[in-house]
């Protein structure tokens, strides 16, 4: 069976595990990053989910993390936005398995893209080229079918007659937005109570940074928004989690979250405290699945709220990785 037919499925907890096992031996095998790392720290023999090694994911930045040794034979290469600095690469070896991670994902928590018009106010990440982020987006532009569904760079007055016309055609509007264009569209005293706002991509340097609380406040008062969602993914990931009000992600059936002690990056906690965030994306079956990433968070129920970024977030333990 390959790859994608057994990723995508509503794992029970148990066909989880084995299925992130056998994606484990299949990297170590294979990619050769991850094999340096995983001997490097002395856990080739994980016995439970919490035991197996999380590769930093700042070596996405000086490292190519493939299953093979001929990156000539990736479909693509994305890159990260380079707000923290040096951007991070993920070469994609067959993007169609981003596009159905994506697609299903988005399915999964939004709803069918065939069935909506969907906005995209994207700038920085249109700007700088190369982005997952971007990718994902346009595709799901394309699905809707509709003239109506587009990006919009950085004019912001043609927000509101852009939604006017898309509301004549009777679809459900999704409007996806990097967070300091809808704090911009708030000085155009917008009504967008009968779209699906998602927000995503933080500030970008572009405003002063708020409390999530704060912004939501602010966007669903000057906006008159109903429905605010959040979506978190990055570019070493192929799959995303989204957030609806209460900022709590919830994780597609091929993904989930583990939560690390921000001293010790090899003691694994149970979330209840500040703890760095390591993601499980069977999506990256060509890259790695297994990711420690800088993000600071909480167990919530089944899902988890991202608190901030970890300091000096250079994971301890990057410099045990055997060049």
């Amino acid at each position: 069976m390959e790859w994608k037919n057994k990723i995508f499925k509503n794992h029970s907890d148990r066909e989880f595990e084995d299925l992130a096992f056998e994606v484990f031996r299949y990297q170590m095998d294979h990619c050769e990053v991850y094999y340096s790392f995983v001997n490097s720290v002395r856990k080739k023999s994980p016995r439970n989910l919490n035991e197996i090694p999380f590769l930093p994911i700042s070596l996405f930045k000086t490292h190519k993390i493939i299953t093979d040794k001929t990156p000539n034979t990736m479909d693509n290469v994305f890159m990260s936005s380079g707000t923290q600095g040096e951007r991070s690469s993920h070469f994609v070896k067959d993007v169609n398995i981003y596009e159905r991670s994506f697609e299903l994902g988005f399915e999964f928590f939004i709803g069918d893209p065939n069935e909506l018009i969907i906005i995209a106010l994207l700038p920085n990440y249109l700007d700088q080229g190369d982005s997952s982020l971007v990718y994902m987006v346009d595709r799901l532009i394309k699905k809707t079918k509709s003239n109506h569904s587009r990006f919009i760079l950085n004019d912001l007055e043609k927000i509101p007659e852009a939604i006017e016309k898309a509301m004549r055609e009777g679809k459900k509007i999704v409007l996806f937005g990097v967070a300091y264009s809808l704090m911009d569209l708030m000085e155009l005293n917008m009504d967008l109570r009968d779209c699906i706002v998602i927000e995503t991509g933080g500030m970008k340097g572009r405003r002063k940074e708020l409390s999530k609380v704060a912004m939501y406040k602010q966007l669903k008062e000057k906006l008159q928004i109903s429905k605010l969602y959040s979506e978190y993914g990055m570019t070493e990931l192929l799959s995303q989690a989204y957030s609806m009000d209460d900022f709590t992600f919830l994780t597609p059936p091929w993904m989930r979250v583990l939560y690390r002690d921000i001293s010790d990056p090899f003691m694994m906690t149970n979330g209840d405290k500040g703890a760095g965030l390591n993601v499980i994306d069977l999506a990256n079956i060509y890259s790695c699945s297994f990711i420690a990433t800088d993000d600071l968070g909480l167990r919530r129920g089944n899902g988890f709220e991202i608190i901030g970024r970890i300091q000096d977030s250079d994971i301890r333990g990057c410099n045990l990785l055997i060049e």
